[in-house]
């Protein structure tokens, strides 16, 4: 949520903003409610300034004057009862206005409309050379016996996945490695979370309400399945004074994730690339404003050595504005290759949102016990998506019979094996 006052400050800013994300809205929608708002403010002021001297003289008067004076009195609490009234609606009109808005772009995002105009900041590694034509993850791992998209379906429907034997230890082994890289050499708190939460998390975080269809409720309650980890993740913190000195806030979790995703039909119908049901190892930071964008820097670097350490060739993109998240002000995308597909594909997502969701949330820090609370800056990123960290390894690895190596860095977390085959599989 943007600072009102900043809105009322630079609106001309604020709209250039949105309409750089091809966003139509009508700022002065936002101001129009406020100046209203703020007019009734000052009648209701006066009123009780008012009634306070009326009140003070009731005690001096008396016979038919002080009757007069009390029924004065009773007539402006009536007016100031029906003033409260149009207050509520002027402030829940102006919230539901104000959690539409997406957070302004950092000065540094380029402006665009999509993807195509999205920025690359670098490319690690080299591309992966085959003396054959690569297969796509499916075709491999169901040919394995590792993965199983039939049975799955048969379970839940279809963009769901069922992994086999050394497949679901394999993910098993990215999850525990990832959790461990993060924990042990990058500071990160590891948490078990819940992945059913309050409406109230979903609002706090920014799902709610534009991504409302995208996201899984259950019947009759204001409870949802998580979409990702960062929900839980910030909102631990939701309608807190953080003290300083715990600042910054690392924190790590792997959690299941669902997304219905609506409008995403006919793309990546096939294989693990985009799931109803996934797991991700997620990087939640909570930090000073004034540190938030060199924690940004090192939040990428944090979700790339995933990637190094496993020997993947990848390149990181800054998204424009067209392509930037609601609550985002800045993100940097990390796109591994995939052979089978001949083509880059998103595997994490590193954001700055600066205060936009602590206003939302309530999560504020004191400098010093007499200073005013202050609106955290949050960041997050995934660290990494579990499937498609498994469809680049399987694409990547793979040789011409079909089997796959294991990489150097997951060979302790799946018992000393280098290679996959048929015969393993089993």
């Amino acid at each position: 949520m943007i600072d009102l006052k900043i809105i009322r400050e630079k609106p001309e800013e604020i709209q250039a903003g949105i309409e750089s994300r091809g966003v139509s809205f009508d700022i002065n929608k936002v101001l129009d409610l406020d100046q209203g708002k703020r007019k009734i403010l000052k009648e209701v002021e006066g009123l009780r300034h008012r009634k306070k001297f009326l009140s003070a003289e009731i005690g001096k008067s008396k016979g038919e004057e002080k009757n007069l004076e009390k029924e004065k009195v009773k007539q402006i609490s009536e007016e100031i009862k029906k003033l409260d009234l149009k207050l509520k609606e002027y402030d829940c009109k102006l919230n539901d206005l104000l959690l539409i808005i997406p957070n302004r772009p950092h000065k540094t995002v380029p402006i665009g409309r999509d993807e195509k105009d999205n920025k690359e900041i670098k490319k690690w590694g080299t591309l992966p050379e085959f003396s054959f034509k690569p297969k796509q993850h499916y075709l491999l791992g169901e040919n394995l016996g590792i993965l199983d998209f039939k049975r799955a379906t048969k379970l839940s429907g279809a963009r769901f996945s069922v992994s086999k034997g050394l497949g679901a230890k394999l993910e098993r082994a990215l999850i525990s490695f990832m959790l461990e890289l993060q924990t042990k050499e990058h500071g990160y708190e590891e948490i078990l979370l819940p992945v059913i939460v309050k409406e109230e998390c979903m609002l706090g975080t920014g799902q709610l309400p534009k991504f409302k269809n995208d996201l899984f409720k259950l019947e009759d309650t204001d409870l949802y399945l998580i979409p990702t980890a960062e929900v839980p993740l910030t909102n631990l913190h939701r309608n807190e004074v953080i003290p300083l000195q715990e600042l910054p806030i690392y924190y790590t979790a792997n959690t299941l994730c669902f997304r219905s995703e609506a409008g995403s039909y006919g793309k990546d119908t096939i294989g693990l690339m985009r799931q109803h049901q996934f797991n991700k190892v997620e990087l939640v930071k909570i930090v000073k404003p004034e540190n938030s964008y060199a924690e940004l820097e090192s939040l990428l670097e944090n979700a790339e050595e995933v990637l190094k350490r496993l020997n993947l060739h990848y390149r990181v993109v800054c998204l424009c504005t067209g392509d930037s998240g609601f609550a985002s002000a800045k993100t940097y995308d990390v796109e591994v290759w995939m052979p089978g597909q001949e083509r880059y594909r998103e595997i994490s997502s590193c954001s700055n949102f600066e205060d936009f969701q602590a206003r939302r949330a309530g999560i504020r820090f004191k400098r010093n016990p007499d200073s005013k609370p202050e609106f955290v800056h949050t960041l997050n990123g995934s660290g990494l998506a579990v499937g498609r960290l498994l469809v680049a390894l399987l694409e990547n690895y793979q040789r011409e019979d079909g089997s796959i190596v294991v990489p150097e860095a997951l060979r302790n977390y799946m018992g000393g094996l280098e290679v996959i085959t048929g015969q393993s599989a089993n």
